[in-house]
Order: C-alpha cells, then structure tokens, then sequence
C-alpha cells in the first residue's frame, strides 16, 4: 500500500478521497445523491476571439485531439497529478490583465513572463498535465461566470468522477458543480477549435473571459 505525503492525506480527506484496496479507487465527495457525471452540452458555441487567435498563432496545439474526447480514471495518481499541476502553477504565475501586460484588451498565450490573466493559467496547466500523460481530450478550457457575475476561465479535467476544475482563484479542486460559478461554454474535446454551449443556445449571454484573477 502506498502511503500519501501529510499535505496530500490533509487535502484528501477535505474532498472525501480515499485510496481503495488497489490504490486505484479513487471516491470524490461524500454525498451519493449527487450525480457524479459530466455537464452536459447544449450544441455548438462560438469560440472565444482569445482562443480564436491563439490558434492561429499555435496551430500546432490546436489540431484535433487523436483520440477524440477522453474521460480519464482518476486513480490516486491522477489526483495527485491534478493537485501539483494547479499548485504549482497558481504559485508561479502573479495574476495581471492583458491590458496591463500587452495593452489590449484580449490576448490568450502561456505566461512566460510569470504573469498572466486565467485562460493563460489554463493553457499552462493543460500544457503541463498533456506532459504527464493526461489526453487533450480530458482537459477542456471552459468559460465561466464568477461570483462578481464577469467572464472567467477555468481548465475542466473530465474524469470517471465528473468534470474537476482547476481555477487560478481557487487553490482548491472541486466538482464543476460545488463551484460557485455559472458555466457558460467549453472547448470541444472532439474538435479542438470547436466549443459547445453549456447553457441553452437561445439564453446564452454574451461572455468573454478575461481580467486579472487574483488567487485565493
């Protein structure tokens, strides 16, 4: 049996996760009633103009994901996988505007300045955990509404738990649906390019993810 570091038990035990017998079952969330699925998807939905132009900027990294949209096991591995990846990056990067850094209002691409706004936390935690073996198409930039009701990104990680979100503002993991946020689109996992409205098509608002996110 392996054994799991203070800081990791500490934060297992916040969000009901426990290692099975084979070190493979991994249970998120105490309460059974609450559907473990995914969201659910209400046809296609126009790209962010970011994600638009940082395609055609890195068209390498925007090709269609080979193995078409994924659901990831999430073993103790995997997890822990989760938990460093958004660590580590929340830490790195310091939270600023594209209108302070680049002077414009909109603009997606990795923080290599070690500054950046939340799609830029995104595209580096996506980056980080395809490194590690996580398929492009488990690991889905979704736009949000916040608790200040503005446009924020988040990375969805789609595993046989549900939809976990990894959030520059939150250092916490949760189940899309323990979060306090409205979720309005999300990247195809089946065709990179393509996004898919979370919402019903005929209500969806006009949203466009950006600002300086302060991590909490």
């Amino acid at each position: 049996m392996k054994f799991w570091s203070l800081a990791l038990l500490s934060a297992a035990a916040a969000y009901g996760i426990s290692e099975g017998a084979n070190a493979r079952s991994v249970s998120l969330g105490h309460d059974e009633s609450v559907p473990r699925s995914q969201m659910q998807v209400h046809g296609l939905a126009d790209a962010p103009i970011g994600h638009v132009k940082f395609c055609q900027t890195h068209p390498s990294e925007c090709r269609a994901s080979a193995g078409g949209e994924a659901t990831v096991m999430l073993t103790t591995r995997r997890w822990q996988q989760l938990q460093s990846v958004n660590q580590e990056v929340n830490l790195a990067v310091k939270p600023v505007s594209d209108q302070a850094q680049y002077g414009v209002i909109e603009h997606w691409t990795y923080p290599t300045t070690g500054m950046g706004d939340c799609e830029d936390y995104v595209l580096l935690k996506k980056r980080k955990l395809m490194q590690l073996g996580w398929p492009a198409g488990a690991l889905l930039i979704t736009v949000v509404r916040d608790e200040n009701d503005e446009g924020h990104a988040v990375l969805s990680a789609r595993t046989d738990r549900g939809d976990l979100i990894l959030d520059n503002k939150h250092s916490r993991i949760l189940a899309w649906h323990n979060t306090p946020y409205i979720f309005i689109k999300r990247q195809s996992g089946v065709r990179t390019q393509a996004w898919e409205s979370l919402i019903p098509l005929q209500s969806e608002p006009t949203v466009a993810a950006s600002g300086s996110d302060a991590q909490k």
